[in-house]
């Protein structure tokens, strides 16, 4: 298959795997768009919001309609690093034998990460970074495609390890959930008060969305888009000479060339997914708030003044 028929079917797969998700999430289109633009990217996500919103519900239901193996981690004040990756045990014949973690899967959902102690919190590094994880003085590979999608509820302050910037940063896309809207909540009482029991079919599976990564890796960019990008991440760095006001006054840190590598990515897949064959500067900032908002850093005047991230960012346009 050629690349552009390839991207023609992957708009047409992509509808279908909206529709399949919506049989058992109600709304949440853009919640579950950048879930899957991190995924077709090959990047992790860090999903914000309140209890009872079906962020495990929503992982799971994708999971599944992507034909991918799915591990539920709980994370929790008393977690260890073993309890994650796995640990080695003497077996019968008195030979030491490694018992796998849940974090041998496709997709992982670290429910509350921020309620580990970091010990815990960067015993994922390595398997987000590496796709690999070592045990006593063992290297194993995770199976491709690998994803974290981890939970955080912000709420919360009590017995919680706030993530530091440098894990933040691992991070993709930073998604803010919201509470559903009056006819949405409508529809999630009556769907779930029933005994109707309603069930997702694999539409992918685990090769197909390695070739999708690939496929979004070869999209070619101008420069003009990868340039725009550069210059928007440096703009939110209040040192720089292209800095503006409203960053030098509100912002104490800004993002890092993590942050530009991952907005071209991100814009690469955005455009694949809406059936154009490369990215334009539309696309860069379609995907700007989910990739900048977790990397840049306000200061308490903002805070006290009412100044969200997503004013900030897009005052950078």
């Amino acid at each position: 298959m050629s690349d552009v028929a390839a991207i023609e079917n992957l708009v047409k797969k992509h509808k279908e795997l909206k529709n399949e998700i919506s049989k058992i999430i109600v709304g949440q289109e853009k919640v579950i768009d950048q879930i899957l633009l991190s995924i077709f990217s090959g990047g992790h996500a860090l999903l914000i919001g309140v209890p009872g919103l079906a962020k495990t519900l929503m992982v799971n239901t994708i999971a599944t309609t992507l034909g991918l193996d799915f591990k539920r981690i709980q994370f929790t004040p008393d977690l260890m690093p073993s309890d994650i990756l796995g640990s080695e045990i003497l077996d019968e014949s008195r030979n030491f034998k490694f018992i796998k973690g849940p974090i041998f899967a496709n997709i992982i959902l670290a429910d509350e990460i921020n309620r580990t102690p970091p010990k815990t919190q960067a015993a994922l590094l390595e398997a987000m970074q590496e796709r690999a994880v070592t045990v006593a003085g063992h290297h194993y590979k995770l199976d491709l495609p690998y994803f974290v999608l981890a939970t955080q509820n912000p709420i919360e302050q009590e017995g919680t390890y706030p993530l530091p910037e440098a894990q933040l940063d691992r991070f993709m896309f930073a998604i803010h959930l919201t509470y559903p809207t009056f006819d949405e909540e409508v529809k999630v009482v009556k769907a779930t008060t029933t005994d109707v029991e309603t069930s997702v079919k694999a539409l992918f599976n685990a090769q197909e969305i390695i070739t999708i990564q690939k496929l979004i890796r070869k999209i070619p960019v101008a420069d003009n888009v990868i340039e725009y990008a550069v210059r928007l991440v440096s703009k939110t760095r209040p040192k720089e000479a292209s800095a503006i006001d409203i960053v030098k006054q509100y912002v104490d840190w800004g993002a890092g060339p993590r942050a530009s590598q991952n907005l071209i990515l991100a814009a690469k897949a955005h455009a694949a997914i809406n059936g154009k064959f490369s990215p334009d500067i539309e696309d860069v900032q379609a995907v700007a708030i989910g990739i900048l908002s977790h990397r840049v850093i306000r200061n308490y005047k903002a805070e006290a003044e009412g100044i969200t991230i997503e004013k900030i960012i897009e005052s950078l346009f």
